[in-house]
């Protein structure tokens, strides 16, 4: 795989190329914040941004997706997006995040809808240039990737150094075949920028081990920061529709007002809302703010590295900054967790 470097102007000429041949999403800025969003020009790139207001994953899970047509007398027909394009500017912690989603997709019955979008989906990851004032992707092992890409951009000095992790990435880098190939000060240099990214990422400090905080959980289901911090909190779901590895979703079908045509969607659902947990029968398992706000953390921290060997917390920040009674930072709390277990 090839690993080349490109000044500015050669990677503005890139990401124009591709623009020209292929749908682009890539990282823009909306006032003082940035979003993933259609790349019509590559001067509105913005790789040196801190954090978007919503992650990636809402391009492979849409927040309002439709599964099926259905007609009362043709039956129904699957819907599928098979449009390929280029996912620009993704930071480490984010590709993370899109990996742990590839794996619970693909678990128990195979998600073909998710599955269409990923494999039409090319790569391009960056590295962080700026961090964002909640992110503890360091303390998380997020912070750097080494594979999951299909190409790496990384700023060093004034140029970025390019590396196609996959034949995909390859094909991109292909289009600037003149590229000079990276050298031993380049990569010395990337390799820096790594390490500095291990430190940078760290605004907020966790103190407990990854490996030990599943046990940590275990032992504090009655702790009584869950009924403490739950008096504050709106049930408003800020933190689960901001979070990277959160994929829970309700399904509705929409009728049409002949009562034979409709569409089934689902849409993006949170564990923090009031009626998440409620089933036939009015019956609501988690009924109160400490059950389902335990339940948030649990299932970042027990939960999923019982299903799939992760931690689902990426360390992005992004539910510190949404929630507006500050009390979303896991950081926070398991660190509590641990000083009084």
């Amino acid at each position: 795989m090839r690993t080349v470097k490109l000044s500015q102007q050669a990677l503005d000429q890139w990401v124009a190329g591709l623009i020209r041949t292929q749908a682009v999403i890539g990282v823009q800025a909306k006032g003082d914040r940035f979003e993933f969003a259609p790349l019509g020009r590559s001067s509105d790139l913005r790789l040196d941004y801190d954090v978007t207001i919503l992650p990636p994953k809402m391009f492979f899970q849409p927040a309002r997706e439709p599964l099926l047509a259905f007609d009362g007398a043709a039956g129904f027909k699957t819907l599928l997006s098979d449009e390929p394009f280029v996912l620009l500017g993704v930071h480490p912690y984010d590709l993370v995040a899109i990996l742990q989603m590839d794996a619970l997709f693909a678990a128990d019955n195979d998600d073909i809808h998710y599955r269409s979008r990923r494999e039409k989906a090319v790569i391009v990851a960056c590295d962080v240039q700026s961090a964002s004032p909640n992110g503890f992707a360091g303390c998380m092992g997020t912070a750097t990737v080494s594979q999951g890409f299909d190409v790496l951009l990384t700023r060093v000095a004034d140029i970025y150094v390019a590396e196609a992790g996959t034949a995909a990435g390859a094909a991109l880098l292909a289009d600037i075949a003149k590229a000079p190939e990276a050298d031993a000060v380049n990569l010395a240099r990337r390799e820096q920028v790594w390490q500095d990214n291990q430190k940078l990422l760290r605004k907020h400090d966790l103190r407990v081990s990854l490996k030990e905080l599943p046990a940590l959980l275990e032992r504090s289901y009655d702790h009584p920061v869950w009924e403490e911090k739950a008096r504050r909190c709106f049930s408003c779901g800020s933190c689960n529709l901001v979070c990277p590895t959160c994929y829970c979703f309700d399904v509705q079908d929409e009728v049409g007002w002949d009562l034979k045509r409709g569409v089934r969607c689902r849409t993006w659902d949170g564990c923090l809302l009031k009626d998440f947990a409620t089933v036939a029968g009015a019956h609501n398992f988690r009924k109160s703010r400490a059950e389902r706000y335990r339940h948030r953390y649990y299932r970042k921290g027990k939960y999923m590295p019982e299903k799939i060997g992760q931690i689902a917390c990426v360390g992005c920040g992004r539910c510190i900054s949404a929630c507006v009674s500050k009390i979303a930072n896991p950081v926070e709390v398991y660190n509590r967790l641990q000083e009084e277990s």
